[in-house]
């Protein structure tokens, strides 16, 4: 689980061309903001949207949005996050306590690890890069129709972002494939 802040502004790509190319922009500071959690095994994304800010009511909403697409499985749920405070508040462990969710929190300066910052720069690429907006209402349409659509029109492109092969931990050993763990006594 992480959260993104979606600034109304440009976000320059790659441009090549033999001349200068000028971009508007928009004047403004306002920030859409998305908080989501990303199943690591089926890819789906859950978010929580606003224009105002992300705090510990928002993570108290997407862990409600969590428990529901996981009722009625007899699964233990996980969730990661980093180290904001608003997801290390009393009230967002209880709440995650009351529906039996742990709450594992990544080393601090380790983005790498959490899956959902990936995702994130995929969004940004497929949306958000190179592209004019002229208001905030167009802004915050595209973000939302591709948070959407993403794992629909771009599931094979979703699906190598978050290959084993891709994850900065691997096996240490070269006989161990993923998923398994070492024999007793080889640690």
């Amino acid at each position: 689980m992480d959260a993104a802040h979606f600034v109304f502004r440009v976000y320059l790509g790659c441009i090549w061309c033999f001349e200068r190319v000028f971009i508007p922009s928009p004047a403004g500071r306002k920030r859409f903001n998305v908080l989501g959690a990303l199943d690591a095994v089926t890819h789906e994304l859950i978010t929580v949207t606003n224009d105002s800010s992300i705090n510990s009511l928002s993570v108290c909403k997407i862990l409600d949005k969590i428990a529901e697409a996981n009722r009625g499985l007899d699964i233990a749920i996980t969730v990661f996050l980093d180290h904001a405070r608003y997801q290390h508040c009393l009230v967002v462990q209880e709440y995650a306590a009351m529906y039996g969710i742990e709450l594992v929190f990544l080393p601090s300066y380790s983005p790498n690890l959490n899956l959902i910052e990936r995702y994130w720069t995929f969004l940004k690429k497929q949306c958000l890069y190179s592209t004019y907006y002229a208001d905030f209402a167009q802004l915050t349409q595209a973000i939302q129709s591709c948070l959407d659509t993403s794992h629909q029109t771009c599931k094979d492109q979703l699906a190598s972002l978050f290959t084993p092969t891709s994850l900065p931990i691997r096996p240490t050993s070269p006989d161990l494939q993923w998923g398994q763990s070492l024999p007793p006594g080889n640690t």
